[in-house]
């Protein structure tokens, strides 16, 4: 399963949100987005559980948790076309 994590202090690390989720179970991948031009991060990112039962886990474990003084938020990642759907304006 795939999570989108967001509302990340630009500071976080791949090393701090896998410290962050390993208490709910193992990350496969983790990917923090970052600015193509100036490389600072975007805030977001996503990490990949095989376990669908640990993601579910790590979703209302960590769900409106305080890290590093920011509330975050974490879902399971929609599909790119999915979200493309949601900002359209009518």
């Amino acid at each position: 399963m795939k999570l989108y994590i967001g509302n990340l202090s630009y500071s976080t690390t791949e090393e701090e949100i896998n410290q962050l989720i390993s208490g709910y179970g193992t990350a496969d991948s983790i990917q923090l987005i970052k600015d193509r031009h100036t490389g600072q991060s975007k805030g977001f990112g996503f990490i990949e559980m095989s376990d669908n039962s640990e993601a579910d886990a790590a979703i209302k474990g960590l769900k409106e948790t305080n890290f590093k003084g920011r509330k975050l938020k974490i879902n399971q990642a929609q599909p790119r076309s999915d979200r493309k759907k949601d900002r359209r304006r009518y």
